[in-house]
């Protein structure tokens, strides 16, 4: 005994055309959606900015001082090598 299944034939929806006709609502959708994302973005205060920027500062000062050391130290040992 075989069974037929029946096949629903569906329409599906007619392909959006991808050239310049439906190019501006493209666009504006873009828009809208980075207003939206803009809405969720979390502004620092100018406190943090402050205290964000000296320890940025601070930071680069101490690697910068550790990079100087390091080249001095390679140096004199360079130095040391070639005279010898």
């Amino acid at each position: 005994m075989s069974e037929s299944k029946e096949i629903k034939n569906t329409k599906s929806a007619p392909a959006k055309r991808k050239g310049f006709k439906g190019l501006g609502g493209r666009i504006a959708k873009t828009f809208r959606e980075y207003k939206s994302e803009f809405k969720k973005i979390v502004w620092p205060t100018p406190k943090q900015v402050v205290m964000n920027t000296v320890a940025t500062l601070v930071f680069c000062a101490i690697v910068g001082i550790f990079i100087a050391v390091v080249d001095w130290l390679l140096g004199l040992g360079l130095s040391l090598v070639v005279s010898a």
